[in-house]
């Protein structure tokens, strides 16, 4: 390893550090840095996106760029918040990752196995074609990248930072919001189906962050959630019609309400009943760990809300 790429890792493993450090310059005011994180995650997006593209339908490219997306947004959010912040990235802590992604991928893929249970129960599942691992295996890579930039956009800077300015209950509902609103973009979006997404997605994931103070736990939900739905099961993610196939070609039918209709099973009433309950435990648990925090509370505190 050359001197430049020894510098390099080494300045890269300081970014996910946890010792505290003296600060050497003042911290914006929130609403700045929500400005800054927001813009810088935006950028972070395109370039994830961009590199989707170039990969397509390969699996060996989409594995390849999934693990340069995943590493350079990690990256990315660490060293903003410690620049931007002046203290480590605690929610990023990777002595706890391994715990929060095993905890994490379970739960998501329990939680989607169970919507398609009740959905192909009522009729509204088949498949056609063949089996195409490469297919599962091109979904696994790009999943892991949106599941990473989106958690570090919508938890880890939406979430994190409006949670100072309107409390824990203020940041649920919008991050929640905007959560489902990215998702009008899809081609397949509709209006309901990112309500949808807003309430079981985005209010479940915000409320395991919550309940964690971490940002692993909502990853391995996130990317399972997604995984499962399009990598194993086939199925439109989103209104995201344009995505590679998965491991079977699966095929939706009978009323939306049931199915999601073209928007995915993400729409559909039992994603939302199924998430519901996975909301309520992770809220319960913020509430008796102390970490539903009100907007007094915080800027009495006048530091993040970790514990």
């Amino acid at each position: 390893m050359s001197l430049w790429n020894a510098r390099a890792a080494q300045w890269v493993k300081r970014q996910f550090s946890q010792s505290p450090f003296e600060p050497t310059r003042r911290v914006w005011p929130t609403g700045v840095r929500l400005a800054v994180m927001v813009v810088l995650f935006i950028l972070v997006t395109g370039f994830a996106a961009g590199m989707r593209g170039v990969a397509g339908d390969n699996p060996v490219l989409s594995l390849l760029f999934g693990a340069a997306a995943v590493a350079i947004a990690l990256t990315v959010y660490a060293a903003a918040v410690r620049f931007l912040e002046q203290r480590p990235a605690s929610d990023l802590d990777t002595t706890v990752a391994g715990s929060g992604l095993r905890i994490g991928i379970p739960i998501g893929l329990g939680l989607f196995v169970a919507t398609f249970a009740l959905i192909a129960l009522f009729g509204g599942y088949s498949t056609k074609g063949g089996v195409s691992v490469g297919g599962a295996v091109t979904l696994f890579g790009m999943m892991a990248g949106v599941a990473v930039v989106e958690e570090l956009l919508f938890r880890g800077t939406v979430f994190r930072l409006v949670e100072n300015l309107a409390g824990t209950r203020g940041a649920l509902a919008i991050s929640g919001l905007l959560f489902g609103a990215i998702h009008l973009v899809n081609p397949g979006a509709t209006v309901w189906g990112s309500l949808a997404i807003a309430i079981e997605a985005g209010l479940m994931l915000g409320a395991a962050y919550a309940a964690t103070r971490t940002l692993w736990l909502p990853i391995g939900l996130h990317f399972a959630w997604n995984f499962a739905q399009s990598g194993i099961f086939g199925i439109t993610a989103s209104g995201n019609e344009d995505m590679p196939g998965g491991l079977v070609h699966g095929v939706l039918s009978g009323p939306d309400v049931i199915s999601g209709g073209g928007f995915g099973p993400d729409a559909s009433i039992f994603a939302i009943l199924v998430c519901a309950v996975p909301t309520v435990v992770f809220l319960s648990m913020a509430k008796r760990r102390g970490r539903l925090y009100t907007r007094r509370q915080l800027q009495s505190a006048r530091t993040p809300a970790f514990s």
